[in-house]
């Protein structure tokens, strides 16, 4: 008896729902999709890579708003890569920076503090040249950012287990309220900790799919940019061996745009693998002492930090 008037409750409240006006399930108005289209242009924020032939396929370089995935074999640069946004997120709109802070998670144990310091003072180094170039105020350009303090603009977090993963992402959209400068998150490599140790698949790809989620909302609600460095291994496909993102395939819808760094015989080359704006492209880029830059001609990989 208790469960017929359990059901007719139930059925009670459904007929009150529908006997609503729908608009007031409606939350927001409808936009066309040429204001979408405007808004999403006029937002849109990209940082520099400091190599020219990445930016141009990547049509600027780093989108905001986003999450950009980028993978390679041990080697390629990733580290390197990551550390040079971090750096460059900090310098001013017209060198291609972004004039905010960065955050780095670290799984690994890459990050390398002097080599931060390194690929600051050499972006210090390029802002004075280029402030000289237009023939402003030299002395102005040394204050936008100086090699010494830049470490410390860039939140580091040290990730020792995928618990403490999970945790942070939770707590990051917290730490960036309270830290609105806060410009690009980057998580190196968002892959280490969930390769292994993992019985129930089904249960990881919910928890990975539930961190892409709240990843993309951070993105898009605090106009960043998510980059998220991940590894790669070799699938056996279409008569030949290819390069293949960690963590399957269900993982490879979460992000908006992936970027495979590999290996071209003696170069480092940079191809976009998936996105909805851009083309499928490659670029040369190298890692050099300065940090990431234009491929030199006729480089040698033995060179090559």
């Amino acid at each position: 008896m208790d469960g017929l008037d359990g059901s007719d409750a139930i059925l009670q409240q459904e007929q009150q729902q529908q006997s609503l006006n729908p608009k007031d399930w409606i939350a927001v108005d409808p936009q066309n999709a040429w204001d979408l289209l405007h808004e999403e242009r006029s937002l849109m924020t990209r940082l520099t890579t400091s190599c020219a032939d990445l930016d141009d396929i990547l049509g600027g370089g780093i989108s905001c708003k986003q999450v950009t995935e980028i993978g390679g074999v041990p080697g390629i640069g990733k580290t390197q890569l990551g550390i040079q946004l971090a750096v460059n997120v900090q310098m001013p709109s017209y060198c291609g920076g972004l004039g905010g802070k960065a955050i780095y998670i670290d799984t690994e144990g890459s990050f390398m503090g002097e080599r931060a310091q390194e690929i600051a003072e050499a972006c210090a180094e390029d802002i004075s040249e280029y402030k000289r170039f237009l023939h402003k105020d030299l002395q102005a350009c040394q204050g936008e950012i100086q090699g010494k303090d830049v470490l410390q603009n860039i939140y580091f977090f040290r990730i020792c287990s995928y618990t403490e993963q999970i945790a942070l992402i939770n707590y990051l959209e917290e730490f960036i309220s309270d830290h609105k400068d806060v410009k690009i998150v980057i998580i190196d490599s968002v892959a280490f900790h969930f390769r292994q140790g993992f019985e129930d698949l089904a249960l990881r790809t919910r928890i990975l799919g539930e961190m892409a989620l709240k990843l993309v909302k951070l993105a898009k609600m605090c106009n960043l940019a998510v980059v998220l460095l991940n590894q790669v291994t070799t699938r056996y496909m279409e008569g030949s061996f290819q390069l293949s993102f960690s963590l399957g395939d269900s993982w490879s819808r979460c992000c908006t745009n992936r970027i495979i760094l590999y290996w071209n015989r003696n170069e480092r080359y940079a191809y976009i693998d998936k996105s909805p704006y851009l083309r499928p492209a490659a670029a040369p880029y190298s890692v050099t002492a300065r940090g990431i830059r234009n491929s030199a001609p006729h480089c040698k990989r033995s060179k090559l930090v």
